[in-house]
């Protein structure tokens, strides 16, 4: 019997991906659930499984093509199994066994084909190059940048005074995405952004005091994330339009807290979802948080992971800034920065002391949200980061 292998169902905010490369050749022997293809969307990277065991007949739609969901990837032989398996292992005994490394080498983090093929044109030792695909699979964007390093560096070395060199590399799908969409939050949101600072001191000292014990009762570090993810809630229920977006003429006012996190990740930067913040304690908030960064790690971000969203919160101060304006993630209406910690000289009770300090950065829409609920709103973070009691006591 003949089966279709068909493009996943996409999510709605997801109109199409691009062929990535295929693992399986015409002939070769598939077992149910084998991963065939990766699919990548501007968002993830989708694996299309095997919905049969069989053999693999045809590819109708090759590496780098641009498909949709539920469009005819290739054909699968199902009662080819007998055939393949028994005469084969009659005639070529060596065959059966070199099959099986094979696929487990795919998850082991090897390149993928088009990958390999690219590195031995680019004379790429393929064993040095760090995956950035699923289960660590080396990808022909991996290979590109590896072969441009050796280049970089030399010509730091080598390049004759006066040269010019340049390099051409194509966006990934995800690069692609974000920049449009961070073009068209400029474009189409009137964003303006205002900043604090605040006193990191208390929520240090209450971290410090407690670390050791969260993380044995919780299996979990206590970081800064969950804090100001706490702080960044209970300033949305007091001031409800950071939390809202517009749709037309309309505002929509959210009756949840679905909070995005901005995390890095090898293909670049992903936003998954906390859901329901407001339900969350600060161990789920840290368990989510750590989930997250490693299936960013891993490839495995999932496209529900990704859906949605109320506000978001992004911390340049992971990579050492000290101030920036964050850009809106649409159809959201803010978004608050964190930045680096530093000690900085500042007056309390007339005196000079020096404390630890944070900037913070809250860009808003400027078409729904005035200067007063956004001020106020910072104000109401920074309080509540400066007395983490205030979170408890819902004040």
């Amino acid at each position: 019997m003949i089966v279709e292998v068909k493009v996943p169902v996409l999510s709605e905010s997801v109109s199409e991906g691009t062929l990535m490369s295929w693992h399986k050749k015409v002939g070769e022997y598939v077992e149910r659930d084998e991963i065939l293809i990766d699919v990548e969307t501007d968002k993830v990277v989708l694996e299309v499984p095997s919905p049969r065991a069989g053999v693999l007949v045809e590819i109708i739609a090759q590496d780098g093509e641009t498909v949709v969901a539920e469009q005819l990837l290739a054909k699968i032989d199902t009662e080819a199994k007998a055939e393949a398996s028994a005469p084969a292992a009659e005639a070529k005994p060596t065959e059966a066994p070199a099959a099986a490394p094979a696929a487990s080498n795919a998850q082991a983090g090897v390149a993928m084909p088009a990958a390999a093929k690219l590195a031995a044109e680019k004379g790429v030792d393929i064993a040095g190059v760090q995956g950035s695909g699923r289960d660590g699979r080396v990808l022909k964007e991996d290979v590109q940048n590896a072969a441009a390093a050796p280049k970089a560096a030399a010509s730091a070395v080598s390049v004759p005074a006066g040269a010019r060199p340049e390099q051409r590399v194509p966006m990934s799908r995800l690069r692609a995405r974000v920049a449009e969409r961070l073009l068209a939050s400029q474009q189409e949101n009137a964003i303006l952004t205002t900043f604090n600072e605040v006193n990191m001191k208390p929520v240090m000292d209450l971290r410090a005091k407690y670390k050791d014990k969260f993380e044995k009762e919780h299996g979990v570090k206590l970081g800064f994330m969950s804090f100001f993810v706490k702080a960044a809630v209970a300033a949305l229920k007091k001031y409800p339009v950071l939390n809202a977006s517009v749709d037309g003429n309309d505002i929509v006012y959210h009756g949840y807290f679905d909070i995005g996190i901005a995390i890095g990740s090898p293909r670049g930067l992903v936003v998954p979802i906390l859901r329901d913040a407001d339900q969350m304690s600060i161990a789920d908030i840290e368990k989510a948080i750590v989930d997250y960064a490693v299936k960013a790690k891993d490839g495995k971000i999932a496209l529900e992971d990704l859906t949605g969203g109320t506000f978001s919160i992004t911390n340049g101060g992971t990579f050492g800034s000290m101030m920036s304006t964050p850009i809106i993630n649409p159809p959201q209406s803010a978004i608050l920065g964190m930045h680096a910690t530093k000690e900085r000289a500042v007056v309390e009770n007339g005196q000079v002391v020096v404390r630890p300090m944070m900037y913070l950065a809250l860009s808003y829409d400027h078409r729904i949200i005035d200067g007063r609920e956004a001020v106020l709103t910072l104000v109401a973070i920074k309080d509540a980061l400066e007395d983490p009691a205030r979170l408890l006591l819902d004040l």
